[in-house]
């Protein structure tokens, strides 16, 4: 490969975007460029509005909840959007205790299991990119592991015998924005 070709690859690579959904289905870029793929089947689509940020929607599933968060680029958040996510999340389906069971940090990716007023465990997708944050609720846990198996090959799943919870709910980070001032306009 001469090294013109090896410039338009390496352009090419990172401009393929971390998180996409098309087609009924949600992926992710791994480490090795190449895309997992997740069946969405049936769920539930709504497209989220505020000022600050360019597109917004989540969807809601039997088996995930997504939301979606691209921000304006004069945009920034009032903290650090996952540590914002948990809290609201804790505090809109008014939860007393959500211990981590496990928590990984890889590329682009942060992986949580928690365990939610010592009832079941949730697992947790974070994806980051410029100006765009993902975060998934999985229910079941069979993205977190099919993904998070991606990255750590030797990854040993051992929450298999916990309760996993159903959560039906609809609640946005996007929709609450002008109440609870999750970000604005950077100075």
């Amino acid at each position: 490969m001469g090294i013109f070709q090896k410039i338009i690859s390496a352009i090419a690579n990172a401009s393929m975007p971390i998180y996409k959904f098309e087609n009924n289905q949600i992926a992710f870029k791994t480490d090795s460029e190449e895309y997992v793929y997740h069946d969405l089947d049936v769920y539930d689509m709504k497209t989220r509005h505020d000022p600050f940020v360019v597109e917004a929607y989540t969807i809601n599933n039997d088996e995930i909840f997504l939301e979606y968060v691209k921000t304006d680029t004069n945009t920034t958040w009032n903290g650090q959007a996952l540590s914002m996510y948990e809290d609201f999340f804790k505090q809109k389906l008014q939860i007393k205790e959500f211990e981590t069971l496990e928590s990984k940090d890889i590329s682009n990716y942060t992986f949580k299991v928690k365990k939610v007023d010592d009832a079941f465990v949730l697992h947790i997708i974070y994806i980051w990119a410029a100006n765009t944050d993902v975060f998934i609720v999985d229910m079941k846990g069979n993205l977190y592991k099919k993904l998070l198996s991606e990255f750590e090959k030797e990854y040993t799943y051992s929450f298999d015998e916990k309760e996993k919870g159903n959560v039906n709910f609809n609640i946005s980070l996007v929709k609450e924005n002008c109440i609870q001032g999750f970000f604005n306009a950077s100075h």
